[in-house]
C-alpha cells in the first residue's frame, strides 16, 4: 500500500473539478432529472464556510451515483465528475489495500456493510441459478454464529438456507467438526450450491475467521461455493495491522468484500463499499431500469454521491503511511488496556490485530460496564460478554479511569 497522500487544497480542487465537470442546476438547462440541488430554505449554497469544505459542498450540489461506474462509461452523465471519484475510490480500496489486480474489480459505495452483505449473496444467488440452473432452496449460506445480523437478513429477504456454524468458545474460530454435521445435514435437505461468509472481525469479538481449513473441507467435499468476505468493521484496520493477511484479492478463493467506512475510517454513516471480482455485477442487473443510462446494479438505487466523495477525501488525506500510523497509535493503546486487564486477571477475548476487547461479563461489575457504555451481547437475558472499542475518542484517560473503577471493584471484592 503506497497511495500518497494530498493536501488539504489539493483535495478541493480536485473535488471542485469533479463539481465543475458535473452539470449545473443552474447554468444547463436540466428537464428530466427527476432531482435537483438541496431545498434553499435549509441548505444555503452560498455559505461562506462550504468553500473550504467539499464533502458539503458536494452534499448541497446533491450528485446521483445511481448504478456501478467501474463497469464502463454509461451512465447519468450529468454526474461524471464526481462519479470518476467512486472509481478511483474503488481502484484504490480494491487494489491498493485489498491486492487486486489492475483494473479488475467491480464495486459501488453502499449505504453500508449490511447492504454490500446482502449485494454479495444476492449476485452469488443469481449467479447459482442463472449458471447451474439451481433453485434458491437449493442453495445455502455458511457463516459462524459470530457474524452480523445482516447474514441472516439476506437469507430471509432472498429465500435461501442459513446454514449457521458454531465457534469454538475460546479461539472464537469455527468448529469445523459441528461443521461437518451441519453441511451433511444441509446436503440431504437438497443444498448443492454454497455462499460462504467469512469476517474480516466479527462485530462482538473482533475475531478473525480463518479462510484455508474451510476451503480445503469444501474442496475435499468437492462442493460448489463462493466466498465473500465481510469486513465492515475490519477492512480499514485489519489490512493495515496484519500485513500477512489473506483476506483479500490476491487470495484466488475471495470473490467480494464489503466494508464500511463509518467504522474505522470515521466517514458519516451511509458509506460502505462493495468490492467484486469482475464478471459477476451483471448478474443482479435491473433490466427493467431502462431510463437509468448503464441500468442499475444495485439494491439501493439512486445514492448521493457526497457519500463517495468523503471516503476518498478521508483516504487521499491521510496516505497509506498516515493511515498505517493512525491504525498502529489505535493498537497501542487497544495493547495498553489488555496489559492492564492481564495485570488484574479480567478475561478477555481480543484478536491481535483489531481494536476489539471484549471481556468476561462475571469479571467486571455490570454497574462499571453500563457506566462506560460497553455493549453486551445480549440485551435479552443477563450478558455473557461486554465490548469495548479503542476508536479514536478513547482516549489513555478514559481507559485509565475505567481500569481504576475495575481495580477498586476488585479490591473491594476480595477484602469482603
Amino acid at each position: 500500500m503506497n497511495w500518497k497522500s494530498l493536501t488539504k487544497d489539493e483535495i478541493l480542487k480536485r473535488v471542485e473539478e469533479a463539481l465543475a465537470e458535473n452539470g449545473n442546476y443552474d447554468s444547463i438547462p436540466i428537464l428530466g432529472i427527476p432531482g435537483t440541488y438541496l431545498d434553499e430554505d435549509e441548505f444555503y449554497r452560498d455559505a461562506p464556510f462550504l468553500e473550504k469544505a467539499p464533502f458539503l459542498k458536494t452534499l448541497i450540489a446533491n450528485p446521483n451515483h445511481i448504478g456501478c461506474h467501474t463497469m464502463g462509461n454509461k451512465s447519468l452523465g450529468i454526474f461524471k465528475g464526481t462519479q470518476e471519484i467512486e472509481r478511483e475510490l474503488i481502484n484504490l480500496c480494491a487494489e491498493e489495500i485489498f491486492k487486486g489486480e489492475k483494473g479488475q474489480q467491480d464495486g459501488y459505495v453502499a449505504t453500508g456493510g449490511t447492504e454490500a452483505n446482502i449485494e454479495a449473496m444476492w449476485i452469488y444467488r443469481n449467479y447459482y441459478i442463472k449458471e447451474y440452473g439451481a433453485s434458491a432452496n437449493q442453495i445455502g449460506v455458511l457463516y459462524s454464529e459470530d457474524t452480523h445480523y445482516s447474514i441472516a437478513k439476506g437469507c430471509d429477504l432472498l429465500q435461501v438456507k442459513s446454514i449457521l456454524l458454531p465457534v469454538n468458545k475460546t479461539t472464537r474460530q469455527i468448529d469445523y467438526s459441528i461443521m461437518d454435521q451441519r453441511i451433511g445435514l444441509a446436503k440431504k435437505h437438497g443444498i448443492k450450491y454454497f455462499i460462504v461468509v467469512l469476517n474480516m472481525s466479527t462485530t462482538l469479538f473482533g475475531s478473525v475467521d480463518e479462510i484455508e481449513p474451510i476451503m480445503e473441507y469444501l474442496d475435499d467435499q468437492r462442493l460448489v461455493f463462493k466466498l465473500h468476505i465481510d469486513a465492515a468493521f475490519g477492512g480499514f484496520i485489519y489490512p493495515f495491522t496484519n500485513p500477512y493477511s489473506q483476506h483479500n484479492f490476491a487470495n484466488p478463493r475471495v470473490s467480494s468484500i464489503s466494508i464500511d467506512g463509518h467504522k474505522m475510517l470515521q466517514t458519516p454513516y451511509g458509506t460502505g463499499l462493495f468490492l467484486i471480482r469482475k464478471g459477476f455485477m451483471h448478474y443482479v442487473a435491473t433490466d427493467e431500469a431502462q431510463y437509468v443510462p448503464g441500468l442499475d446494479f444495485t439494491i439501493c438505487g439512486s445514492r448521493s454521491g457526497a457519500n463517495a466523495i468523503v471516503i476518498w477525501m478521508l483516504l487521499m488525506n491521510y496516505g497509506a503511511k498516515g493511515w498505517k500510523a493512525k491504525m498502529d497509535e489505535l493498537m497501542e493503546r487497544t495493547e495498553y488496556l489488555c496489559t492492564r486487564l492481564d495485570e488484574m486477571g479480567i478475561q478477555y477475548y481480543r484478536n491481535p490485530h483489531i481494536n476489539i476487547v471484549t471481556i468476561k461479563a462475571n469479571s467486571i461489575p455490570s454497574k462499571i460496564a453500563l457506566k462506560y457504555e460497553l455493549v453486551a451481547d445480549t440485551y435479552e437475558a443477563p450478558p455473557s460478554w461486554w465490548k469495548i472499542v479503542v476508536m479514536s475518542h478513547v482516549k489513555y484517560n478514559v481507559l485509565d479511569a475505567f481500569l481504576k473503577e475495575v481495580e477498586t471493584s476488585l479490591l473491594i471484592k476480595k477484602l469482603t
